[in-house]
């Protein structure tokens, strides 16, 4: 999707917001399960000093989850966000599909759209860097 959008993997730096993962098995397949907005305020501490020290131009929230831990907010909803720019204080955010939606979409054209809109969000952010 990075190279899609034109945008180097080496000028980007990817995090989570949450830094462990809850899972149920699924068959043979584990599948992780959406943590707790308690699990995203234990993991603030660690997102706000990776932000703090990387300094970055944007923030690409991939999913709600991402988008909630960013803006400091559990009531934060992507359908909300997902089309335009978001300002909090230093931080310009642009919100987009998490890549498992992209991945596990209902249909064949609910995935291509997904697909189709997160790289718009990618190539929205790289814009907004003011890198070519």
């Amino acid at each position: 999707m990075l190279t899609e959008a034109g945008i180097e993997r080496k000028a980007v730096y990817v995090t989570n917001a949450v830094k462990h993962f809850k899972w149920e098995l699924r068959g043979k397949r584990r599948l992780h399960k959406t943590p707790a907005q308690r699990e995203v305020e234990a993991c603030s501490y660690w997102l706000e000093r990776e932000l703090a020290k990387v300094r970055p131009k944007v923030v690409v929230a991939l999913g709600a989850t991402a988008l909630q831990a960013v803006l400091r907010d559990p009531k934060a909803r992507l359908a909300a966000h997902r089309d335009r720019v978001t300002h909090i204080g230093d931080l310009t955010v642009v919100a987009t599909w998490h890549p498992s939606y992209v991945l596990r979409a209902p249909s064949a054209q609910a995935r291509k759209t997904a697909l189709a809109q997160m790289i718009a969000a990618l190539r929205r952010a790289h814009a907004l860097t003011g890198q070519s």
